[in-house]
């Protein structure tokens, strides 16, 4: 099935088992588990398969959207992808005796843990029935984000222009919150907020939690929006990435932004928000 197909099914919890049924697909998500990111290259080094064989692997991984690839330079990079698992989670896991989900299970633990170092980014791919100018309102336009986010943001989306963080009636300014792609429809890109005490006030986050964000580098984001031919679907790809080794902020965006992305989806497609999305 090609990915306008699978749109339309909404990545079927059959086909993450089928993709699953194979060990030899699993021995490569256990690779991107223990080092997530890696080359074509990278994966065959080790493996007694053959480069074909790995391609043909990842190629139904992927099709069953467990695994989402971004390009660096001449590179195409594989990335474990939660999106499959958080959906069928969410609303059929209680269909399947526990035998069957066991490896389900494991999966989403291994994602939700994934090890976090210097390049291991987060990448988090969903399809949405929509339009690619929807898709870039929903991310941009006021109107849109405090629906599903509860933020909004002060910006003309210019590229180095500020972005100043709007939530619960507080602001949050920072000289280094910019715009660093903005190719509407196609491509956006900005530095992450900064935390602030008034933030970690408003989020009920702990002084110590909060000293060991404020100490980390600040880290970014980038949207990657695909229309997918004319079909009415669009494949959206999050890229959160700039983290030091062992980033606390790092392990409380991995938790956030399915439930953002979940939240958008559904805005977009339905009208409607989920509950407490934010």
């Amino acid at each position: 099935m090609d990915e306008v197909g699978k749109a339309d099914e909404v990545f079927t919890a059959d086909e993450v088992f089928r993709a699953l049924a194979d060990g030899s697909r699993r021995r490569l998500l256990d690779r991107l588990n223990a080092r997530n990111g890696q080359s074509l290259r990278e994966l065959c080094a080790g493996l007694d398969m053959a480069r074909q064989s790995v391609s043909k692997h990842l190629a139904l991984l992927e099709a069953a959207n467990l695994v989402t690839t971004v390009r660096r330079g001449r590179e195409k990079l594989h990335y474990l992808n939660a999106e499959p698992i958080n959906a069928i989670a969410d609303r059929w896991i209680s269909r399947y005796d526990r035998e069957r989900v066991r490896a389900l299970v494991d999966l989403k633990l291994a994602l939700e843990d994934t090890a976090m170092d210097d390049g291991n980014a987060f990448v988090y791919t969903t399809y949405i029935r929509s339009t690619p100018e929807k898709v870039w309102q929903g991310l941009t336009d006021p109107a849109f984000t405090r629906r599903y986010w509860g933020v909004e943001f002060g910006t003309d989306w210019a590229v180095g222009s500020p972005v100043v963080w709007k939530e619960r009636g507080a602001e949050t300014a920072d000289p280094e919150q910019v715009v660093l792609e903005a190719d509407p429809y196609r491509r956006l890109s900005y530095t992450w907020h900064t935390f602030t005490p008034e933030w970690a006030r408003r989020n009920g986050i702990d002084d110590g939690t909060l000293a060991r964000l404020s100490a980390e580098r600040r880290s970014r984001v980038a949207f990657e929006i695909e229309d997918l031919g004319g079909s009415g679907t669009v494949k959206l790809t999050v890229v959160h990435d700039g983290f030091e080794p062992g980033s606390t902020a790092r392990g409380m965006i991995q938790h956030g932004w399915p439930a953002l992305v979940s939240g958008l989806k559904t805005l977009l497609e339905t009208g409607e928000t989920l509950p407490e999305s934010h």
